[in-house]
């Protein structure tokens, strides 16, 4: 499938947040030109002058659709549910959508933000934690986060093999990356058996395994 000119994808390969992004697409079938923003080399390509024009916050991702020039990872997500609604990211259910931004923003808005690489060049540079203390502040948050996540996972009766039914979704976009980040960051993931079945499910399709880290186009060493 050839990329679509008019849907440009500005990321970086280890970006989770991009990552739930190129999740998104996949599973809707778009095809899209991917433009890496390296976020580590030379002090950051998010920091150039010409980025930021595109993205005053200097943060991935940015997705271009012709002329609109869109931001922040969950209203990226929902944009393309509005203008591509087939297959569907969100159930049809109001409130089963509900809950799948509820989950979504978990990740979103409680866990990724306090861990992200700006926060972890914060807590070593500024305030002078060590690398394990980096690794504790990780972990806690990741923690908290899942442990939220799975709660809610458990008290649904019958959910499916994905967060919410028998296809993933929404949910499911925003919980692998995070996964991902736990895993780099050796969170213990036991606690969570729901998690870890629905994470399973998910890598085995090809649009997560199209959208993984290491399949991206600037993936480089860790």
């Amino acid at each position: 499938m050839s990329p679509d000119p008019q849907l440009v994808l500005y990321d970086y390969w280890r970006s989770s947040a991009a990552y739930r992004v190129r999740i998104a697409l996949h599973l809707k079938g778009l095809a899209f030109e991917q433009r890496p923003v390296h976020l580590v080399r030379d002090g950051g390509e998010q920091h150039a002058e010409d980025y930021r024009r595109l993205n005053p916050q200097g943060l991935v991702p940015t997705l271009a659709h012709g002329d609109k020039v869109l931001t922040q990872s969950l209203a990226i997500c929902e944009y393309l549910e509005e203008v591509f609604p087939e297959p569907a990211l969100l159930p049809a259910d109001p409130a089963q959508r509900a809950l799948a931004r509820a989950l979504a923003q978990i990740i979103a808005c409680d866990v990724h933000p306090l861990n992200n690489l700006r926060v972890q060049n914060y807590l070593k540079g500024e305030l002078g934690a060590t690398a394990g203390q980096a690794q504790d502040w990780m972990q806690h948050w990741m923690a908290l986060g899942f442990q939220a996540f799975e709660a809610r996972l458990q008290a649904q009766e019958d959910t499916g093999p994905f967060c919410l039914g028998a296809r993933p979704g929404l949910a499911d976009a925003f919980l692998v990356p995070q996964v991902y980040n736990a895993e780099r960051f050796a969170c213990d993931l036991s606690p969570y058996p729901r998690l870890r079945g629905i994470v399973a499910q998910c890598r085995a399709l090809a649009a997560f395994a199209a959208a993984a880290p290491e399949q991206q186009p600037d993936a480089t060493p860790a």
